[in-house]
């Protein structure tokens, strides 16, 4: 049975994977600090699949906390997910991002290079593509200068590697995100930010609930067909289940090279406006919304062209925008 570290893997992606991960056989273990999740996941996780996990409560900005952990875990590939990842937060606290997001990347590749492990699955993000020339995106599609310190950690982070594999023997994926939304259908995991949700659909969701008492949109002047920002929503099972393909591309020697991106969406753009209305149809429930100025750091539109890892992976998502939000409310209902 194959050993797989999943760093962040109490966090919303990470306990999905670490669920798939766990059906498909693996023998994971997760590091994770609790800086954006609770140590309750875990006892879900264990709940949907019958094992539990290994776990180990370390930062991986403390270098030799990292040191001792691979000095006594062997492990056969590594699934990066733990990282700071809020737009407009990291505009505002742009050195706490960079510590923490490239600091930990370091650390981690620094240890895989000292134990000769070489199967490593980067947790990326459509943002290296900036505001892209020509929609929908290919892994093609110039790197622009980053909107925000977030996005630029991304493509530093996929920098780093990148040179790594040209003098080690690692082999890794950077899969770029787009937007992962939705939860599990046991509805036991979830997306559940701690504090005020940085991305659309949690704030969407608790606002239904009401938790939150309205939520704003940001920016209804783009050039878009509704004046609101475009994006391309992932189920995040659909999302978990990709990472299971990529990593076994690695483990089986199947990669074309010791670096590859892979896009991962829809390939399908959807307007805040048009999630709002989606929800309220899917859920009948009413969404108190205002429409407020952009924020700093957001671009217009983002969408996936997902030919290449349709074809070369194999994978395909299968489900919808409507799927994703009514699990994402399901996943409400039990808080």
């Amino acid at each position: 049975m194959k050993k797989i570290l999943v760093t962040g893997g109490l966090g919303f992606i990470g306990s999905h994977t670490v669920v798939e991960l766990q059906n498909e056989g693996f023998d994971v273990l997760i590091i994770d600090n609790l800086s954006n999740t609770s140590i309750e996941v875990l006892d879900k996780i264990t709940s949907i699949t019958g094992i539990k996990p290994a776990y180990f409560n370390i930062d991986l900005k403390d270098k030799t906390s990292v040191q001792e952990f691979f000095a006594t875990n062997k492990v056969d590939g590594v699934i990066h997910f733990a990282a700071s990842k809020a737009v407009g937060e990291s505009v505002q606290m742009p050195l706490e991002y960079y510590e923490n997001n490239i600091g930990s990347l370091v650390y981690l590749l620094q240890e895989m290079k000292a134990n000769n492990l070489n199967n490593f699955i980067f947790s990326s993000s459509c943002t290296v593509y900036g505001q892209a020339d020509e929609l929908p995106i290919t892994e093609k599609a110039p790197i622009k200068p980053a909107e925000s310190p977030y996005g630029n950690t991304k493509q530093i982070g996929e920098e780093i590697i990148k040179d790594t594999t040209k003098v080690t023997d690692l082999k890794a994926i950077a899969l770029r995100y787009f937007n992962p939304t939705g939860a599990h259908e046991s509805a036991k995991i979830g997306e559940l930010p701690i504090g005020v949700p940085q991305n659309l659909i949690p704030f969407v969701v608790q606002t239904a609930a009401g938790i939150r008492k309205e939520l704003s949109v940001f920016g209804s002047d783009y050039p878009t067909p509704d004046g609101t920002a475009v994006r391309d929503y992932i189920h995040v099972v659909d999302l978990a289940k990709a990472h299971i393909v990529a990593l076994k591309r690695l483990i089986d020697n199947n990669n074309k090279s010791q670096f590859e991106v892979f896009n991962l969406g829809t390939g399908k753009g959807n307007s805040v406006l048009e999630v709002i209305k989606t929800f309220e149809k899917v859920t009948g429930k009413k969404v108190n919304y205002k429409l407020v100025d952009r924020r700093e750091g957001d671009i217009t539109a983002a969408y996936a062209d997902t030919n290449f890892a349709n074809e070369e992976l194999g994978w395909k998502a299968e489900f919808g925008l409507d799927a994703a939000l009514l699990s994402a409310w399901k996943w409400q209902e039990t808080l």
